[in-house]
């Protein structure tokens, strides 16, 4: 089978690898009709997150299942299905707690030895541990791009507004968030603001198009570098701040204007992937008293509330899919992404 490999930094490769087969009894084999091109992808696309060289990446797909193992009842061969990101056992303390993403058992498609070694999805077939937990099936007229959002970027953009069913913290109706980094998962975020009430919603970036997809959302706009959000956020709040400021970005810049913008005991939330150390104005954090919620997002958790919104259309993610490619043009499709020339590149096999 065909699959997108990892090199070395700025460098992907289609390269035949063995099909996949069963190895536990709780695994399944899906077929990958659609999976896309993420922004995390490009974290190892730039050597910020080392894997080793031939590993195949991705972890986001829609496909049919090939094949089950006898103790996976959830779904059937020829069932399609949609999958989350990571794996978890369902057992250990965190999951116990619904802390899927903190699985002690847990594994990262794509993200080679150091996330739990699970090959990726960006191939014409994937293994999938777990699938009970894992997987879902997709409802009936629901597209490929749709579904494929359920699985990462639009469970990361719930979580980064209402938190997670173990640790929740939703947003009030009438209140203020900033969202700063349009790409899928900052959008997304913005219609969750949106759906949940929020008053004003304050969507920061510096690509016009971008820009203008949130605006079109109904969140005020602002241009990063041709306006002025501390100045905006203060004028929308009462100079307040917001009352959740979300770091969609993974940079520090964007992080200290996080801190910045929210208001004293308000939240700050980094769905934002940080690899490396980061200097931030920690001052600011302490003397606002201010609440963090940082890291991988619980997507097994809230799948099943992000697909029931994205089938009531709540949440539509058609505007951020910019660029269908095949599979065999992933190096190219990368090189677009990378120049930030689209928002969200889907690959069929």
């Amino acid at each position: 089978m065909r699959a997108v490999t990892f090199q070395a930094p700025g460098e992907i490769r289609v390269e035949e690898r063995p099909e996949p087969e069963l190895a536990a009894p709780t695994d399944a084999v899906v077929r990958v009709a659609a999976t896309g091109v993420c922004g995390s992808d490009l974290h190892i696309y730039h050597g910020r997150v080392a894997i080793e060289p031939g590993f195949t990446i991705g972890h986001e797909y829609v496909g049919v299942v090939e094949s089950v193992g006898d103790d996976v009842s959830s779904v059937k061969p020829g069932d399609r299905v949609l999958g989350t990101y990571c794996t978890a056992c369902g057992n250990c303390f965190h999951c116990r707690r619904a802390e899927f993403h903190k699985c002690d058992n847990g594994r990262v498609f794509g993200h080679g030895a150091l996330l739990g070694d699970l090959q990726g999805t960006q191939a014409d077939l994937s293994l999938i541990p777990n699938a009970d937990l894992t997987l879902r099936v997709v409802p009936e007229g629901m597209d490929d791009d749709t579904a494929l959002f359920a699985g990462d970027v639009a469970g990361t953009g719930y979580h980064a507004i209402f938190g997670d069913s173990a640790h929740p913290d939703p947003i009030e109706p009438g209140c203020a968030v900033a969202v700063l980094g349009l790409g899928p998962v900052g959008l997304s975020a913005v219609q969750f603001a949106i759906a949940g009430g929020a008053g004003a919603v304050v969507a920061i970036d510096s690509v016009e198009e971008r820009l203008q997809v949130a605006k079109a959302f109904g969140a005020t706009a602002v241009h990063l570098t041709e306006e002025d959000p501390r100045a905006i956020v203060k004028s929308l709040t009462a100079g307040r701040g917001v009352d959740l400021a979300v770091d969609a970005v993974g940079d520090p810049r964007a992080l200290e204007m996080a801190l910045r913008l929210v208001r004293k005991c308000g939240t700050l939330s980094m769905p934002g992937v940080y690899a490396e150390r980061a200097e931030v104005h920690l001052g600011l954090l302490w003397i606002k008293a201010l609440n963090v919620r940082a890291g991988h997002a619980n997507v097994i958790g809230h799948v099943d509330r992000v697909i029931a919104m994205l089938e009531a259309g709540v949440i539509d993610p058609a505007p951020l899919v910019t660029h269908h490619m095949a599979l065999e043009d992933a190096p190219e499709a990368y090189e677009i992404y990378d120049r930030r020339e689209a928002l969200k590149i889907v690959l069929t096999p």
